[in-house]
């Protein structure tokens, strides 16, 4: 049997970890089969894009755990941690990836609270009177 590869992917508050392996090309978050797990259409297109965009759709068995975050979020941590395991498993893969973007950790996260403000940075009402 080969060996199973794995990565990490990050999006805003989620994390996803990616377990790779030769298969029939079935998908699994969380015990679940990803397109019950994430029932939009363009989430599940997200989790499916670095596998399109190498040509690997159904050549591959993939496990994801998903923690942290919203939906969207772990989609494209998914995305990202999909891209990285298919770098593990063929170096080749990485002109396509690269082009396409898929190797880009999105660094955008949500900004603290500063003190004396109401959020990040909307201040309390002023009043005159």
């Amino acid at each position: 049997m080969e060996k199973q590869k794995n990565a990490v992917g990050r999006r805003k508050a989620a994390v996803t970890r990616v377990f790779i392996t030769r298969g029939d090309g079935k998908v699994t978050v969380n015990d679940k089969d990803y397109k019950t797990y994430f029932p939009l259409v363009y989430l599940q297109n997200q989790v499916e894009l670095p596998l399109k965009t190498v040509e690997a759709a159904g050549k591959f068995d993939i496990v994801i755990n998903a923690t942290g975050g919203g939906v969207k979020g772990q989609a494209e941590a998914a995305k990202l941690g999909i891209a990285r395991a298919l770098l593990e498993v063929n170096p080749e893969f990485r002109p396509a990836l690269k082009a396409a973007g898929l190797l880009h950790r999105d660094p955008r996260v949500v900004e603290r609270k500063k003190p004396g403000r109401k959020k990040a940075r909307r201040s309390y009402q002023f009043s005159k009177r």
